[in-house]
Formats: structure tokens, sequence, C-alpha cells
């Protein structure tokens, strides 16, 4: 049962003075005396102590109140803490007693977020890897600390640096028990760095979205070379840009930056909570090669390849670039990108030199132009 303490009951009393209308609450100080109203109760003309008596014995009301607006508290982190438990849609009593039972549960990216209830109405919140949902806490690596989550963060379960904090490849087996609101909100900013602060100015409707033409024409040195993609085939580019590094499988946010003010991508920004609003460094990055890649003129090559090979090879490009290649078992020899298959293929169609069929990447015509050239 969640208690009232007299903290709370006089800041309510103070607060009366100028109004409370909170999630069914509603108080206020009249001429006749005070006003007090939930869904089930309605006074009017009370006096201090009747207001006292009559309002604690609404406790869930009064410390609901009290958790949100009862002391100083960022703007930001209010309305992320409220979208956590769905309070602008649940009940008061619906969320109280998904608290007290332990069923009161939010995702944030990877994170899974747990809402349980203190005696006095505060929230006590623990993170963890959804993917750990199933594990009991004794088999997690226990913290308190959100300055942690910076390190902890920083690889995968495999050991690798992830560059990318949205990326989807955020490891396991640790918790954060035991956080009020302010650390909760944190250690979400430290495993995802202002994602918080950019999804409330979204709900504000003062998200500021830089697009990729703009963000492209403030490069300078060597990524300035990105902006000769907007020449010619630039629009087709940044969607293979967009398809290769913000879909779900490779980045958590939701992208809303397009081509430019006028022109959306192909690609589907995708299903994210948080928002992103410009092209990120690892695109700006990737972009840069890529746009030296794309210098390069074609050239024709003839393979013989059976058709199995052909598919094979289409497998193993789709293994590696949907990031599949540890999850194909090595007895599974059917599937085109198996390490025992891939082998095979490498033992029979690539040379020593390691060229595909034997075939350099130099063309005939580029080695007597050489030839040439050095005579």
């Amino acid at each position: 049962m969640t208690d009232v303490d007299d903290q709370q009951l006089t800041a309510l009393l103070s607060a009366a003075e100028t109004g409370v209308d909170c999630d069914g609450v509603t108080a206020e100080l009249k001429a006749d005396g005070y006003l007090f109203e939930t869904p089930d109760e309605h006074h009017v003309g009370l006096s201090e102590p009747a207001f006292r008596e009559i309002a604690g014995r609404n406790p869930w009301f009064v410390s609901n109140w009290y958790y949100w607006h009862g002391r100083d508290r960022p703007d930001t982190e209010i309305a992320f803490l409220r979208w956590l438990e769905n309070a602008d849609d649940l009940s008061v009593s619906d969320r109280y007693e998904m608290m007290a039972d332990g069923d009161l549960v939010a995702s944030w990216g990877e994170l899974r977020i747990e809402i349980t209830l203190a005696d006095d109405g505060n929230r006590i919140y623990t993170v963890r890897n959804e993917a750990d949902a199933e594990r009991t806490i004794e088999t997690l690596e226990i913290r308190s600390d959100p300055f942690t989550a910076r390190e902890l963060v920083k690889h995968d379960d495999r050991g690798r640096y992830r560059p990318l904090k949205t990326a989807p490849t955020l490891p396991t087996g640790w918790t954060f028990v035991d956080l009020d609101g302010r650390a909760l909100a944190e250690t979400v900013e430290y495993v995802y760095p202002a994602t918080i602060a950019n999804w409330y100015l979204e709900q504000q409707g003062k998200l500021d979205v830089d697009h990729w033409r703009e963000t492209m024409q403030r490069q300078s040195g060597i990524y300035g070379l990105i902006k000769t993609w907007d020449r010619g085939d630039g629009y087709e580019h940044v969607n293979w840009v967009t398809e290769a590094c913000c879909d779900d499988s490779q980045c958590l946010k939701r992208r809303e930056w397009e081509y430019d003010d006028e022109t959306t991508l192909d690609v589907d920004g995708g299903e994210g909570v948080f928002p992103c609003r410009e092209p990120c460094s690892l695109v700006v990055s990737a972009a840069r090669k890529w746009t030296q890649l794309e210098a390069e003129e074609p050239k024709r090559y003839e393979f013989e390849l059976t058709p199995s090979e052909k598919e094979q090879l289409e497998a193993i490009i789709d293994a590696v670039a949907d990031g599949e290649t540890e999850s194909i078992r090595e007895a599974d020899i059917y599937n085109g990108a198996n390490r025992y298959r891939t082998r095979f293929l490498r033992a029979k169609r690539v040379d020593e030199a390691g060229r595909l069929c034997g075939v350099s990447t130099e063309t005939d015509a580029d080695t007597d132009t050489d030839a040439d050239e050095s005579t």
C-alpha cells in the first residue's frame, strides 16, 4: 500500500492555491475552502484539516501528483518518464497495480526498463538488455552508477568496438538496479546519447532536421568530396547509402532526414522510437568512401560459374550484408554462405593470387596500355 506523508500533503495544499490537475486528481483553493476531486470523489468547501484527511485517503493520486510535480524536474525528464509508464493513457490505479505487480515494462531501443513502486510512490527503475529479459538478476552483472554505462556499451558481445551507439549490438549480461528517475535518464543517455532530448523536441514539434544536401554542403576538407554526389545520380546514391546504413537492422533510430526538404528518399525511415535528425558521422564517413569508389569507371569481366555457384555468391553477399554469417551452422552445407561450402568455392574458383576464376581485376586492355606507357 502506498503511503502519503505530511510533506506530500503540504506540497499539495500549497499547489492547490494556484490549482492542481494531474492524472484525474483536482485540487483548488476557492473562496469557501478547498476543492478535492478524483474520478470517484468530489468534495468542496473543505478546511485544511478536512482536505488533509480526505486527500490522505487517496494515497495513489496524491503520491502520483507529487512524483511528477512536487519537486523540480526537467520537462524533458518528466515527458520521458511519463511516456515509459504510458501515463497519458493508463489510469493511476492501473499503473500503480501494474507497478506493484512488476508488470509495467517499457522499451527504449534494445533497453528493457522495468518500473516498480516504492512505498512513498516513488518509482524504482531497473534497466537491462531486452535479450536478458528471461534471466534472473542474480545471473547478471549488477550495476547502479549510470556513468559506468559509458564504458559498458563501447563493445559488443564479441568484443568489437561499437562506432554507432544506436546500432542493435548492445552487449548483454548486465543490469542497472534501484535507479530513480534522474539516474535512469542519465543511464539511457550514456547508452543512447541525445535520444531523449531529440525525442522530446520531436514531441514538441521542435525537432530541427538537417537533410542530406544541407549536411553535405557543410562538409569540408577530405569530406568535401561527397558534394560531387549532388550531380548526376546523387539522389540514387543517397538511397543506396540509407539502405546500407539506416535500416532498422543497422540503426535503432528512425530516420527523419531526407535528400532535401522537398525530396523524400525511397528508402523507409524505420520504426525506431527516437528520431535521427541528420546524417551521422558514420554515414558521412561511409559516403566519402563510396564517393571515391563510385568514381571508378565500370569494366566488363567474364567469369565461368555454374548456376549454383552464382546463387551461392548472391547468398554470401546477403549473409554478410545482414550480419548472418555467425548464425550459419557449420553442418548446414545447404546454405550458400556456409563456411565449408564457401571454402570449397574458393578452392575451386579462386587462384593462388586471389583472383576469381583467374581473372585479373585489370583488363587486358589496361595491361597493354600500361606496357605501352612504360616503353
